[in-house]
């Protein structure tokens, strides 16, 4: 992903088709299960896209699919596809987004970020998952099955408390909202 990806994009759906202009190479979907494929594709340009489907919780709920170490993994799997088939323009551009581009894509792009950097410290890639997506707030869930499979021992939780700790300080009002969504352990997480 290093050599062919030089711009980093993530968002939500409603902001997908302000980046229909932007020449989009390679998309990682995460949707809920029962949401419908977003219209806004069909008027990008070619690109290669993954589509995975669960729900932003941090807790089985009922009804619910819970993120998973295999979805993970197919993120994992992304990123190697996108380093092992590299665009046929100059430069990639690489968009996550999931329904708010808050949580699940942002858990996502970290574990990119990390599995095509792997010198990068955590709490470096934790900095610049801000610097693209301020509100970022990535999915403790996620981020500990990325912490695992890319053997971090741990140090990506520990990164991700510090930047939860920064959000809180930044905004006040997330962690009443993460508290709401049922995410209250992940602001526990910040103190």
């Amino acid at each position: 992903m290093k050599s062919s990806i030089s711009l980093l994009t993530i968002c939500g759906i409603s902001e997908l088709p302000d980046q229909g202009a932007r020449s989009v190479t390679h998309v990682l979907s995460i949707l809920d299960p029962d949401h419908p494929d977003p219209e806004a594709f069909q008027a990008y340009d070619p690109h290669h896209r993954t589509v995975l489907r669960f729900h932003d919780i941090i807790e089985p709920l009922p009804g619910m699919i819970l993120p998973e170490p295999e979805h993970v993994r197919a993120v994992l799997q992304f990123g190697e596809d996108v380093a092992q088939n590299p665009s046929s323009k100059a430069e990639g551009h690489l968009l996550v987004h999931c329904h708010m581009g808050v949580s699940r894509s942002t858990a996502a792009m970290a574990t990119l970020m990390l599995q095509s950097e792997p010198e990068e410290s955590e709490d470096r890639i934790m900095e610049r998952l801000a610097e693209i997506r301020p509100q970022a707030w990535p999915n403790s869930l996620m981020i500990g099955f990325a912490d695992d499979l890319l053997s971090r021992n741990g140090r990506l939780v520990d990164a991700l408390r510090r930047h939860y700790a920064r959000q809180v300080q930044r905004d006040p009002k997330m962690a009443r909202l993460m508290r709401e969504l049922g995410r209250g352990r992940e602001v526990e997480m910040a103190v």
